[in-house]
């Protein structure tokens, strides 16, 4: 990658671009600080198998957009992970920055999706939050 930020650059997804985030999950490296040289956003494509679960997380100061492409995720979410919302292919989700959540797919297929995130090195804001796994089922 070239060093100049004003360069436009085409990605196109590969298995062999993934990496393991802290959430738990594989992701395509996508448009990143490190991949584009991107300055305040980064997007990358996730599929979670079925039974897939994040832990929980949240991502500080940063907010999160997500679209459905395919099949159907749960996400628990809230300082204690009281509200559950289910999230199917052709929804859009918008979580706030330092928002705690856990996202799981419930099966029976992969659910495929498009995440933006206002961090340019996406993992860099993740913030692991162990003392809650314990109240998603």
């Amino acid at each position: 990658m070239s060093d100049d930020p004003l360069i436009c650059r085409k990605l196109t997804p590969s298995s062999d671009q993934t990496y393991a985030g802290k959430q738990g999950f594989s992701y395509f490296e996508g448009i990143a600080r490190e991949s584009t040289g991107a300055q305040g956003i980064c997007m990358h494509l996730l599929t979670i198998p079925p039974g897939g679960r994040a832990k929980a997380h949240k991502h500080a100061t940063h907010e999160t957009a997500i679209y459905m492409l395919e099949g159907v995720t749960v996400m628990y979410w809230g300082q204690a992970l009281e509200h559950r919302m289910e999230v199917a292919a052709g929804d859009m989700l918008y979580i706030p920055a330092d928002m705690p959540h856990l996202p799981f797919n419930p099966g029976p297929g992969p659910a495929r999706a498009v995440i933006a995130r206002t961090d340019p090195h996406e993992q860099e804001s993740v913030v692991l939050l162990p003392e809650l796994e314990h109240r998603v089922p």
